[in-house]
């Protein structure tokens, strides 16, 4: 029924808008006019708040822990469009419903917007608030080189569906989203709601009682270094990014959300449970926390990204593909800033104020309000040189010395390989150049992520069995990333991650002059790259000292779970809550859930539940605090299971992690190892590739273990540099294939591949021709 008629006249509006943005669109109705109006208002009034106080806060000299995080969960550029337009049409559908339930008194949550509103009023609202945009289909072929190069945002990847694995579009679901109201409110924002006979438990708690681990208790792996981690987080950078909202304050009633432990959207903050051992319990004690942006039209009406449902999604900012945006960027104008395009050799822009002896360290940001300015607070010298945040593709790039690390090491290799490719092709400009490097980088990306990472995170057997061999493109996978993916399993890592930053000396000792750190004193100190001894020790300490062993006794260093982001004595944050907290917000089903959609049992009881982790204390402690094995939070029941062979997860996360791999290496139509991505004998030298020679040609460290994801030992020992065989860069030597000057040009099969993907479906697949 179609409520609006009798809404206009009870409400006798009469309207005219008046602003431009708006009256771009001829609106059928007044009240839709002033429900626009209104949620344009509230929006722009609450992000000019949130951004005042923002900057305000780091600026001064007590920047909390909170503003930290939410700073550098911003959206940006583009991602910071798609968030405001989601903003604006949220909040008009809001105000529309808010109005309905005043003048018919009928139950809020009983209403919804397409019971009152018709398809072409929703198109309408869609398209002045900005949604619309976000979901018209590109020109994929008027793209220039759509069959060589990358687009920024992968936007036309897939030429039969353009949107899948681009940035800034919503993460998709392998099983249904699970909210409160059934529509967008987080799971347990009724505290009172009951989950399998159970009201479920405050993650805070959840935290303090299973998750909890002194640095003096800490296991270190036997096996790998602790670089298997830091390399899982940057992988994770280049694949997944979840924006806060941009709104410090409550859109429905202006609260601000570090100022209350009220919820309300989009303030999600963690209540403190009773005798916690840091924070004292209290109406305004809580750990602030702001959900996740929501995608344009989801939450309230019907779904704009060609689906069923009308559940809230979530955005992924990047792109789902390994293709080191987090060194290049995720979108257009990011990646032309990142670039030196005042020189015409296709190079990353670095650091014109600092080196690393003499080698190049990353440029620094020009955006205003410095949260990385945290010298003087450390050091206690009034006189010390602060230095701004670096600039990457990635915002997370600061947010730990030895991730800087592994960022400064791919943008020094890209401008390696620019120079090389330079002095064997002299005439190629700027623009090739610079995209034949990030192209050879992304091939670095899927060879060092498959062949030397992804084995020690699910084990032979997942690799094997999940995995294998590549299959060949095709155009019917979806290769977006899993929300389960991306909030929960591939977070995995957290349990790994040492309380130090080691930063080693070439004699392979602690660097005398410049210590390892407390992990807590490394968050946001882009000066210590600058002025404590570059990246080097870091590196070194990256593949000589060990990772962390996530055992089930001694789970999250403290460093994570009480000092998270802590520069000065405010509350800090707990990551164990913010993982289980960001799965309820993103409206992730419990644990067995999960169990099911991977072919795993389903365990109903303390004995059963014992018998999956091996362990029958911490299941115990479990089922305390859930009730139900059902209820677990999905995060916290991953990371409890005990390791599948020769692995660092358990079975239900080497099960998502293989699947989302699989699916984003197949989805992949510019994958390396596709025909006409790169020829035969460029494919071939790729092989060689190895992080280790990496390593060995933009740093000063000449000794290597040949596999630096596993610890030392007779059968990897620290081999020379020179040792290590070199990317043979002669197959991409260009030669005019009219005269047959030496060097390679693509062949007649290879132009034919490309052509083939033109033509879509008709066509057979590549693994097809290949048997023919």
């Amino acid at each position: 029924m179609n409520l609006l008629p009798s809404l206009l006249l009870t409400l006798g509006l009469a309207l005219t808008l008046n602003n431009s943005v708006l009256s771009e669109e001829s609106l059928g109705n007044p009240y839709i006019q002033s429900a626009l109006e209104e949620a344009k208002r509230i929006v722009d009034d609450a992000y000019k708040y949130s951004r005042e106080k923002s900057l305000a806060r780091v600026r001064s000299e007590s920047v909390k822990p909170s503003d930290v995080l939410r700073l550098y969960k911003q959206p940006r550029r583009d991602t910071r469009s798609a968030v405001r337009a989601a903003d604006y049409m949220e909040n008009t559908l809001r105000l529309i419903k808010a109005n309905v339930h005043h003048a018919h008194k009928r139950s809020i949550n009983q209403i919804n917007a397409t019971d009152i509103l018709s398809d072409q009023d929703l198109k309408t609202i869609a398209k002045v608030t900005g949604c619309a945009a976000r979901v018209r289909p590109p020109s994929c072929h008027t793209t220039p080189n759509i069959n060589k190069y990358r687009t920024a945002t992968s936007v036309c990847n897939n030429l039969k569906n353009p949107f899948f694995g681009a940035s800034n579009t919503p993460f998709t679901r392998l099983l249904p989203a699970q909210y409160d109201d059934g529509i967008s409110e987080p799971i347990g924002w009724d505290r009172n709601k009951r989950f399998n006979n159970f009201v479920l438990p405050l993650v805070r708690e959840v935290s303090n009682l299973i998750l909890n681990t002194t640095d003096e208790a800490v296991v270190s792996d036997q096996e790998f270094t602790h670089l298997v981690t830091l390399f899982g987080q940057w992988n994770d950078h280049d694949l997944t990014f979840t924006p806060f909202s941009p709104s410090i304050r409550s859109f429905s009633n202006g609260l601000d959300c570090d100022q209350s432990c009220e919820r309300s959207e989009p303030c999600f903050p963690i209540p403190i449970p009773p005798r916690d051992p840091r924070i004292p319990p209290g109406p305004n004690n809580c750990i602030p926390v702001f959900r996740s942006a929501p995608v344009c039209g989801t939450g309230n009406t019907a779904y704009m990204f060609g689906g069923e449902s009308n559940k809230r999604e979530q955005i992924n900012a990047l792109t789902a593909f390994l293709d080191l945006g987090q060194v290049y960027g995720s979108e257009e104008q990011l990646a032309l800033d990142l670039r030196n395009l005042t020189d015409d050799g296709g190079l990353m822009r670095v650091n014109t104020n600092f080196t690393d002896n003499g080698r190049e360290l990353l440029p620094f940001s020009t955006l205003n309000g410095n949260m990385c300015s945290t010298r003087k607070r450390i050091t206690n010298d009034t006189n010390a040189r602060e230095v701004p945040c670096f600039f990457a593709g990635d915002s997370r790039v600061d947010e730990n010395i030895a991730l800087t690390s592994i960022h400064t090491l791919f943008v020094r290799e890209h401008n390696r390989l620019a120079r090389e490719l330079r002095r064997i092709n002299q005439h190629w400009d700027s623009e090739t150049l610079y995209q034949e490097a990030r192209k050879i980088q992304g091939a670095y990306a899927q060879i060092l992520v498959f062949q030397d990472y992804l084995p020690h995170i699910v084990g032979p057997d997942v690799m094997n069995g999940q995995l294998g061999p590549y299959p060949g493109y095709n155009q019917n996978v979806d290769p977006r990333i899993a929300n389960v993916f991306a909030t929960a399993a591939y977070r995995f890592a957290h349990l790994a991650i040492q309380p130090l930053v080691f930063r080693v000396d070439q004699n392979l000792n602690e660097n005398p002059r410049f210590p390892s750190l407390p992990l807590y004193e490394a968050f946001f100190t882009p000066w210590r790259v600058v002025f404590e001894g570059g990246v080097d020790p870091l590196l070194r300490g990256l593949i000589i000292r060990p990772a962390k062993l996530g055992t089930q006794d001694h789970m999250m260093v403290n460093a994570l779970r009480d000092r998270l982001f802590q520069f000065v004595m405010h509350i800090a944050l707990d990551l164990a809550s913010l993982n289980m907290q960001r799965g309820r917000d993103h409206g992730l089903p419990g644990y067995n859930k999960w169990r099911r959609f991977c072919g795993l049992s389903e365990p109903q009881n303390l004995q059963e539940l014992a018998q999956v982790l091996n362990n029958t204390e911490l299941a115990r402690r479990l089922l305390q605090l859930y009730g139900s094995p059902a209820n677990i939070d999905v995060w916290l029941g991953g990371v409890a299971e005990p390791f599948v062979r020769n692995g660092r997860v358990g079975p239900l996360f080497a099960c998502l992690i293989a699947n989302q791999f699989k699916r984003i290496r197949q989805g992949d139509r510019l994958w390396y190892e596709k025909p006409g991505v790169f020829n035969s004998r460029q494919r071939a030298s790729l092989k060689s590739v190895s992080l280790s020679r990496i390593i060995c040609d933009n740093t000063g460290i000449n000794m290597v273990p040949k596999d630096p994801f596993r610890i030392r030992s007779r059968s990897n020992p620290l081999v020379s540099c020179n040792t290590l065989q070199r990317l043979n860069l002669s197959p991409w030597r260009e030669r005019d294939c009219e005269t047959g000057s030496t060097g390679s040009c693509k062949n007649d099969f290879e132009k034919e591949i490309v052509y083939r993907d033109l033509l879509g479906p008709q066509v057979p697949q590549e693994n097809e021709v290949l048997k023919a």
